[in-house]
């Protein structure tokens, strides 16, 4: 499968093409960048040719596939000619910036045979892995109360992030991680009970926010994002017989090695897990969705939806 990439994002420089290099079954064809000196950039590190418009990219009619790391005021659009010119899709998160353009590509990408993949890195991590067996084999007791927490300190003023007309704002940028990692704790069957965000005087987006997530089962999740707060990026499963902490759960990249702590009404231990290549592997999930699996996008749809609930009922 070849594949281009729709602008130079710091994101796809740093994390995504030393990633693909490793990446069985994918080859790096290009760039597309409306600033010359930053394809450059991309091609005296990567090789791949550097497109001077995202439209003469998609024409190539050798690019198989496309990633789009690109502001979340974009994905639609761009997602969209990706899909109408017949090629998959990898479209760096959120999807988009609410349900309707989301079920409009999945529909798109349905009726074309198209792969589409949302790129939550962790969820491909082995820390994810031993954290699920930890619950699943008793070694926890029952779960009381999930807690996911993700937020950084302000970042620059030109930032897109802060910028309401790119899709700023803390929900669409790292409420999605909370959001995304307490659907896979709590299932098909999760929905949004509460939610607040917070976008104080002198901004056009919010800056920080909070929900509550159940499922049938009575299992609850408390999420909380920020994009203004002390550095925090944390799973906390609170049960019957102890305390799983998780600090590195959302960013926990290649050569990473993360720990979890396991605390007891006794004893507090740390338990040490490998270094993994998150990153990787959610591509790998995106080239077995082209070559070998059945397509499916339910956990696209899942995700929207519920971010869209956290918008309707704050």
């Amino acid at each position: 499968m070849r594949l281009g990439i729709l602008g130079t994002a710091d994101i796809a420089f740093r994390r995504f093409l030393p990633a693909l290099s490793k990446c069985d079954g994918i080859t790096y064809v290009g760039v597309a960048s409306r600033t010359p000196q930053k394809g450059e950039k991309f091609r005296e590190a990567f090789g791949g040719e550097v497109y001077e418009s995202y439209d003469a990219l998609i024409a190539d009619k050798s690019i198989d596939a496309v990633y789009v790391p690109l502001p979340p005021a974009l994905h639609f659009e761009w997602g969209k000619k990706v899909l109408e010119a017949g090629k998959h899709l990898l479209m760096e998160k959120p999807f988009t910036t609410n349900l309707h353009d989301t079920e409009q590509l999945l529909k798109l990408a349905e009726e074309k045979g198209l792969a589409v993949h949302e790129n939550y890195m962790f969820l491909y991590h082995s820390q994810l892995a031993k954290i699920k067996q930890m619950i699943a084999d008793g070694t926890l007791g029952e779960i009381r109360l999930y807690r996911m927490s993700f937020g950084f300190p302000m970042r620059s003023q030109g930032d897109f992030r802060y910028n309401k007309e790119l899709g700023g704002g803390a929900l669409l940028d790292c409420g999605g991680y909370p959001v995304r990692l307490a659907l896979e704790m709590l299932g098909d069957t999760a929905k949004v009970v509460h939610s607040k965000l917070v976008q104080p005087e002198g901004f056009g987006v919010d800056l920080y926010g909070s929900a509550v997530m159940e499922n049938d089962a009575g299992e609850v999740a408390q999420l909380s994002f920020g994009m203004d707060n002390a550095y925090q990026c944390q799973l906390e499963v609170w049960s019957s017989k102890a305390t799983l902490i998780a600090p590195r759960i959302f960013t926990a990249g290649d050569g990473v090695k993360p720990s979890l702590i396991l605390r007891t009404s006794s004893d507090e231990s740390k338990i040490e897990l490998d270094a993994d290549d998150q990153f990787l592997h959610s591509m790998q999930v995106f080239a077995n969705k082209v070559f070998e699996i059945p397509m499916q996008s339910d956990d696209i749809f899942m995700q929207s939806s519920m971010m869209q609930e956290i918008m309707e009922k704050n």
